[in-house]
């Protein structure tokens, strides 16, 4: 246990990754994946752009209550996350803090999966967003075209749902508006 350098050193080392590749600190160690393909890309923007309507500071009218990021820097229980998307209630984040690292716990959030990050997403990931009070969690995986619906029961998640090809869809927490599922795999 003593081998581990101290949070900072593996904070610093984050920082001085290069620009195409993805850092994250889970549980004192340092995670570093490349950047996402195009189809991995092309999902999450597509997906934000659906979700819109519910942060009226994208530009599109809806049911609004929500500010969303896209790759945000999570600061989580001594973690540093990386979601695809993120997203808060208004009412829990009035104000977008001017920060490198948010430190309130997203109430929504979405991971794109990629072969290189399925595994990592799927467990110790899942795992702390539940710890940490994340109350629905979305993942995506394009190659194989689904949408899996979760939400936060105590520590643990409860699956909702899974959703594949093009099907019309009113997910949690964002049942007020229909997704369609056919654009996030558009090519």
């Amino acid at each position: 246990m003593g081998d581990e350098p101290p949070p900072e050193q593996i904070y610093e080392a984050l920082e001085r990754l290069p620009p195409n590749v993805v850092g994250e600190i889970i549980d004192g160690e340092l995670h570093v994946n490349p950047r996402p393909g195009t189809l991995h890309g092309r999902a999450a923007i597509r997906l934000g752009q659906q979700l819109a309507p519910f942060d009226p500071e994208l530009g599109a009218e809806g049911p609004g209550g929500w500010v969303i990021l896209p790759k945000p820097e999570l600061h989580l229980g001594g973690n540093v996350l990386v979601p695809d998307l993120a997203g808060w209630r208004r009412e829990r984040m009035p104000e977008i803090p001017d920060v490198v690292g948010v430190e309130l716990a997203p109430d929504w959030l979405c991971e794109v999966l990629s072969p290189s990050t399925e595994a990592l997403d799927r467990s110790r990931k899942m795992t702390h967003y539940a710890r940490e009070g994340v109350n629905h969690l979305w993942l995506v995986d394009p190659r194989i075209q689904l949408l899996e619906i979760y939400r936060r029961e105590g520590e643990r998640w409860q699956r909702l749902g899974a959703y594949t090809d093009d099907a019309t869809v009113h997910a949690e927490p964002f049942e007020a508006q229909k997704l369609n599922l056919g654009s996030l795999w558009q090519r």
